[in-house]
């Protein structure tokens, strides 16, 4: 097809114009070295070769970044050895290069290992950004090193349209945190510990792809968080780890946690106060605590939690299967929440909500206010327990749980012998079979 027929245009306007080139400018680049008289303008909107160059369409991926053109910034350039010596110095550096660029990748290679003490990777950034850990990251062992802040270790703060992903390793080295805990030299008084990764008022995030293990204390935070994609993590720490959470949410909402699988000392997934609009798909769990709403209303705080979905997991060998904690004389409420298609296999507790939660070496006193509990669905539970109790709730009385809903519900000991059904001060709807069921 010829220019003429295509854009229509008079032969003797295009010879006209030809003969002025430096008086015109078209909507195509013409290239002379192209073996094509002139070029098809289609060809340039499909982002095909002509002229001998390539037209660079600008693309969309799925968080709205562009693809056109980006800054590759390898940390090995700012003097990280990846030999296992301390690059905290190189990362900030190539830290600031990356978020002061427009379009970067910050990049950790593979096969190499980079010792970090407490590092904070802060915004707001010039534009989006990608963070691909290809390598291993490990935690400094050195617990002098986290004397100006001992609660967290790696924090990407302040930071939008950010994505940290491509299969490589965060390493804790808790072991050290994890001795000299109260929980489990109990001589020891209780200090807190790092968490291995925060994400502190980050908006727009992806997080995917990444080995996260031994943390200090919790492994992933997303703390004041806004639009969040979590997928493909895979979370380990030893059973018997203290308070090693594997993804904590608190102040966050339009958080999406899928297809990982989570095996620590504490709760797989915990959700806790300021939290709204939560997804968990696909989430396998075990061992740990289980996947927990709270605690929440601790030292007589106020407590937010609400639309809260658990759609697909299957828990093995945890202490607690899907569970809401609250504390006695906490005020506010956890409603709007929904387990679904969940599998339980040789769990302790695998349906709980215990109003009366107390995590401490002292007797809790007890107390009439509480964390209303409040429009809970619970569709699909099957799988086995390990202990004779099944269901458990443990409501208050003067806040009684309100509007609890059981739909095909078939949870028993050891898959054979009957399992009990405890519940005090719950108002319950039944839908089909259930099974244990609340007399």
């Amino acid at each position: 097809m010829s220019l003429q027929t295509y854009f229509k245009i008079p032969l003797s306007l295009i010879v006209f114009l030809l003969s002025f080139p430096c008086c015109y400018s078209f909507p195509w680049k013409l290239s002379y070295n192209s073996s094509q008289t002139y070029p098809s303008y289609l060809s340039t909107i499909q982002g095909r070769k002509f002229g001998g160059k390539m037209m660079v369409s600008k693309r969309i991926d799925k968080v709205g970044r562009s693809l056109a053109s980006f800054k590759t910034v390898n940390v090995d350039n700012y003097g990280a050895k990846g030999d296992g010596s301390d690059a905290t110095e190189a990362f900030k550096e190539a830290w600031k290069v990356a978020c002061s660029s427009r379009g970067s990748v910050l990049v950790v290679p593979k096969n190499k290992n980079y010792l970090l003490k407490p590092i904070t990777f802060e915004g707001p950034c010039k534009s989006s950004i990608t963070v691909k850990i290809h390598g291993t990251i490990q935690a400094s062992t050195d617990r002098s090193a986290y004397n100006n802040d001992i609660s967290s270790w790696l924090v990407f703060k302040d930071v939008h349209n950010l994505a940290v992903k491509s299969g490589g390793t965060i390493n804790g080295n808790g072991k050290i945190w994890w001795k000299n805990s109260c929980k489990v030299n109990h001589a020891l008084p209780c200090k807190d510990a790092p968490t291995a990764l925060t994400f502190n008022n980050c908006k727009d995030l992806v997080v995917k792809n990444l080995k996260i293990k031994n943390a200090q204390k919790q492994h992933v935070s997303f703390e004041k968080c806004v639009g969040v994609q979590a997928s493909r993590l895979k979370i380990t720490a030893p059973e018997h780890s203290p308070n090693t959470d594997g993804i904590h949410v608190t102040h966050s909402q339009n958080i999406q946690i899928s297809s990982s699988v989570i095996a620590t000392g504490d709760d797989c997934i915990s959700i806790v106060s300021g939290s709204r609009k939560v997804q968990a798909t696909s989430i396998t769990c075990g061992p740990g605590h289980g996947i927990s709403i709270g605690s929440l209303g601790s030292r007589n705080s106020e407590a937010h939690v609400s639309d809260i979905t658990v759609n697909g997991a299957t828990l093995s060998g945890t202490t607690n299967g899907v569970r809401i904690k609250t504390w006695q004389g906490g005020s506010g409420s956890a409603s709007n929440i929904k387990f679904k298609n969940i599998k339980m296999h040789n769990v302790k507790n695998p349906i709980i909500i215990d109003q009366k939660y107390c995590d401490q070496r002292k007797p809790c006193k007890s107390q009439s206010q509480a964390v209303q509990v409040k429009n809970v669905l619970y569709q699909k539970i099957k799988g086995t327990s390990s202990s004779n109790e099944a269901i458990k709730l443990v409501c208050s009385d003067k806040f009684p749980c309100r509007d609890i809903v059981f739909q095909d519900i078939d949870l028993r000991v050891g898959g054979e012998k009957a399992a009990k059904a405890v519940c005090d001060n719950a108002k319950i709807t039944k839908i089909g079979v259930v099974s244990p069921s609340c007399t």
